[in-house]
């Protein structure tokens, strides 16, 4: 029997995934816990119709992300903290100051999760930082460190 799954079902496939598996193993797992559906002309229309909507979704987010991006490029962030002699900074500071400063001074509400650190910055000065905005999306954020 060939079904539609409309969950991810292991070692069978992904959800929206158009699946051939025995026929017993369709009437007595799959379609009572409705983890599938029959794959009827209808229902198969219907699954390209939801798999063409989220693609068109996917396209507006990622041309959004672009436009972030873009906007992003020209930004520096300036972050005010304590430091000691030489720029040596008394702490440290990370993604979650670097996404406070975005927001506050840019108005951009980012993820600190986004933002590719590799470490902590505890000296004062510039530093270029990557933000993750979407799959393959991406900009250089300034951040200027003052003490």
């Amino acid at each position: 029997m060939i079904v539609i799954l409309t969950q991810d079902v292991k070692g069978k496939g992904k959800a929206g995934d158009v699946v051939k598996v025995s026929d017993g193993y369709a009437r007595n797992m799959l379609l009572p816990k409705g983890l599938a559906k029959e794959a009827t002309q209808g229902n198969v229309r219907n699954l390209e119709k939801q798999k063409a909507l989220a693609e068109e979704k996917k396209e507006e987010k990622r041309a959004a992300a672009q436009k972030l991006a873009e906007r992003l490029e020209k930004t520096t962030v300036t972050i005010q903290s304590k430091g000691g002699e030489n720029g040596k900074l008394f702490g440290s500071i990370t993604s979650k100051d670097i996404a406070a400063a975005l927001e506050e001074q840019e108005g951009v509400k980012v993820d600190k999760k986004k933002i590719d650190l590799p470490a902590p910055i505890k000296q004062a000065g510039k530093e270029t930082v990557t933000v993750k905005l979407f799959e393959g999306v991406s900009a250089k954020i300034n951040v200027n460190v003052t003490v």
